[in-house]
């Protein structure tokens, strides 16, 4: 069993919404990653997913946009997030780590080498954007390797990709709570639980939702029907200008602590 389907089982044996935030790798501070990777496991993280910084991130809006740019101004790549997923692996080996981004950089690093590299460095899955499940046989060697790839639904999603993406979903199914980018002010949850109540119905896979969800009281809505919440953007935005690991891990914790408590309550 993987780390990701592992902690996926003990929430649900609990009774518990898994609460994963995104972070950009090497923002705001590369020399603190590992650092930030802790405190987020400490304020009730149950999963991390560390964004490769890209200098397209399609896919992402100006708040993760920025702290990509950042990040590739410090001559962050592949190769340091590889790095800092090893180090915090010396003192977490329980805490499921996806990668989630683009497949550019993966693609230039070579499909085999970064499987081999990742697996070894502590990497559980990857969420690539831009590989859809049409696509995915690139990703075999990945696979292979043992890394779990995370697909995407969405709102507009036809009903019978939809019954493909549940099927072939492994670690758990990333449902993104409305068509847009990342970090947009807008959503229904009324909405949003009806889909999600069909997805379930159809996948093997928990379902975990994402987009627009940005403090304690979204992240508490969606808990009601999701199996885990997915929050980014807020805190991106949070972190940034954080210069020394006493400032960045305060802002963590604080910021995702109430989040925990709401999903507990």
């Amino acid at each position: 069993m993987s780390r990701i389907d592992r902690r996926f089982a003990e929430l649900k044996a609990a009774g518990r919404t898994g609460l994963v935030p995104f972070v950009t790798a090497g923002d705001p501070s590369p020399a603190h990653t590992v650092a930030l990777m802790h405190a987020l496991v400490e304020a009730g993280a149950d999963l991390i997913e560390l964004g490769v910084p890209f200098s397209d991130p399609m896919a992402d809006g100006p708040v993760i946009q920025h702290a990509s740019e950042r990040a590739l101004a410090r001559n962050v790549g592949l190769a340091d997030v590889l790095r800092w997923v090893a180090e915090f692996r010396q003192s977490d080996a329980q805490t499921p780590i996806v990668l989630m981004g683009y497949l550019n950089p993966i693609e230039i690093h070579g499909y085999a080498r970064f499987a081999a590299e990742a697996v070894q460095a502590g990497v559980d899955g990857v969420l690539l954007v831009d590989c859809p499940l049409e696509e995915s046989s690139v990703l075999q060697p990945l696979r292979e390797a043992g890394l779990q790839q995370i697909l995407l639904a969405a709102p507009t999603t036809a009903p019978a990709r939809m019954v493909q993406l549940c099927r072939s979903a492994r670690g758990f199914l990333y449902y993104v709570s409305f068509a847009g980018i990342t970090g947009a002010a807008r959503l229904s949850t009324a909405d949003i639980a009806a889909r999600v109540a069909e997805v379930r119905a159809q996948s093997q896979a928990p379902v975990a939702v994402g987009f627009g969800v940005r403090d304690a009281a979204s992240a508490k809505a969606i808990a009601g029907f999701a199996d885990a919440v997915v929050i980014g953007s807020a805190l991106v935005e949070r972190l940034a200008g954080a210069e020394d690991v006493g400032d960045i891990a305060t802002r963590a914790q604080g910021f995702l602590a109430p989040i925990r408590k709401a999903l507990d309550a």
